[in-house]
């Protein structure tokens, strides 16, 4: 005589499913129920809630300096497009911008977006279009100086439409490339988010004369059905050979 059935063996009922599931309510379009569901089963935005980042992108950016370490103590941070401030909270902390490790220098990360951001414990945030003639000279101002890294994870308003998406994030992409270029340290780093196959053959050619190596990177808090990759420059050359 066999012993008593345990809860759920063989039919599998009594397993528990973990997931959220989330009804389509009435208004509410089948598209934004499921990223409402995707955001709730996400991993990386849970553990952005409990580490206190303001959004899952930190986890891309702390992956990304993990693997190539250009966000030391000391250094100067410009985070381009920067609301909601996940990437300056992560620059912040990496660069001892409020020099809590003692013995090491104190970086600063300045945050500049088109709209107001709450404020960020180590970051300097300011309104400004990046684009508007004489927004470098007005951020070296802010820095007393060049920046040794510059950061973009900006992307351009989705139209549905994937060429066009493409290429307003690539000249987003491109744009950011100039602006870095105007205002990085030789030796600075440019990081810059871009979709699908990449940066385009005539931005690369450009970064490819400034810095001395030009790498495409896919952090794995990278949602992997997203075309998104991330661009990242270091060893800007600066002078005559940056501008050739």
């Amino acid at each position: 005589m066999s012993g008593p059935e345990k809860p759920g063996a063989g039919s599998g009922r009594g397993r528990r499913d973990l997931r959220v599931r989330v009804k389509t309510a009435k208004g509410r379009k089948l598209s934004s129920t499921i990223w409402l569901a995707r955001q709730l089963n996400d991993p990386y935005v849970a553990r952005a809630r409990a580490e206190g980042y303001r959004s899952r992108a930190a986890f891309k950016l702390t992956e990304i300096d993990d693997k190539f370490g250009f966000l030391k103590p000391g250094v100067r941070v410009v985070d381009l497009g920067c609301a909601p401030g996940g990437w300056a909270q992560v620059a912040a902390a990496r660069v001892n911008a409020l020099g809590e490790r003692k013995g090491r220098p104190a970086g600063r990360v300045l945050g500049i977006d088109l709209q107001p951001v709450e404020a960020i414990p180590g970051a300097e945030i300011h309104e400004l279009d990046f684009l508007a003639d004489g927004a470098d000279a007005v951020v070296r101002g802010w820095l007393g100086g060049p920046a040794d890294v510059v950061l973009s994870d900006m992307a351009a308003a989705s139209s549905g439409h994937p060429a066009t998406d493409h290429l307003r994030i690539m000249a987003l992409c491109e744009a950011a490339a100039e602006f870095a270029m105007d205002v990085l340290e030789p030796g600075g780093t440019f990081v810059a988010k871009v979709l699908g196959g990449g940066a385009e053959a005539s931005l690369l050619a450009v970064l490819n004369r400034a810095f001395s190596k030009v790498q495409h990177v896919k952090p794995p808090a990278s949602r992997k059905d997203s075309s998104e990759k991330y661009l990242v420059a270091t060893g800007f050359r600066g002078g005559p050979a940056a501008a050739a």
